[in-house]
């Protein structure tokens, strides 16, 4: 539905929900930290919804606005890592996977938030009220799940290779996370290749139409 819509009509629906679901992501690894003993990134202030903290402008701003504008029809980006000391843990593998599980969860209830939206959109009567209700909803949707779906990836330092770190035993959590430094490339790859499009084709049908189905659409 989203092909209806201008360039600035785009622009217009995808921002708020772009921007929320990264930093609402980002302040969901801070909040969890600062549960586990670590306020870190209270003491930055980064546990905070407000989206200036967070912003990276290549991860925040020129990479989402970019496929936006190419109408790529695949939206991700990223903000401002949030700072963490797991010195400050007294069970550091423990609380380092929560830490990382944070920012998914915080998406799949970002989307149940935006779904829901939708759904008051879809029971409105007046269509210049109930579309952009509509569409901001779609938006919100969809950002969330490919941010929660991408992060869940076992690809260091993506959270899902946290929570993996975390089971494993510490000789070879240690040994995994030696790959850190070519995630980044491999994601990269992954990306220019559309292998990450087709892992996540799937998936991704199946959890919008979930949450489209909860939109009552």
């Amino acid at each position: 539905m989203m092909e209806e819509l201008t360039l600035v009509g785009r622009v217009v629906v995808w921002s708020l929900p772009v921007i929320f679901a990264i930093t609402g992501h980002e302040a969901a690894h801070g909040w969890m930290a600062k549960r586990y003993g670590d306020k870190t990134a209270e003491r930055e202030g980064r546990l905070t919804l407000n989206p200036l903290p967070h912003i990276d402008p290549l991860g925040t701003v020129i990479i989402p606005g970019l496929l936006l504008i190419t109408f790529t029809g695949f939206i991700f980006g990223w903000a401002k890592p949030v700072p963490i000391d797991a010195r400050n843990f007294k069970q550091p593998k423990k609380a380092m996977m929560m830490v990382a599980l944070a920012g998914p969860l915080a998406n799949l209830c970002m989307a149940i938030a935006w779904a829901l939206l939708a759904r008051i959109g879809v029971a409105l009567e007046f269509e210049f009220v109930s579309m952009p209700f509509i569409y901001s909803g779609v938006a919100g949707i969809t950002i969330n799940l490919v941010l929660m779906m991408i992060n869940l990836l076992p690809i260091p330092p993506l959270d899902g290779s946290r929570v993996l770190s975390g089971l494993l035993p510490d000789y070879w959590a240690w040994r995994y996370n030696q790959f850190e430094r070519y995630g980044f490339i491999v994601l990269l790859i992954l990306l220019a290749t559309d292998v990450l499009s087709f892992l996540l084709a799937y998936p991704m049908f199946y959890a919008q139409q979930l949450f489209f189905t909860l939109a009552g659409m």
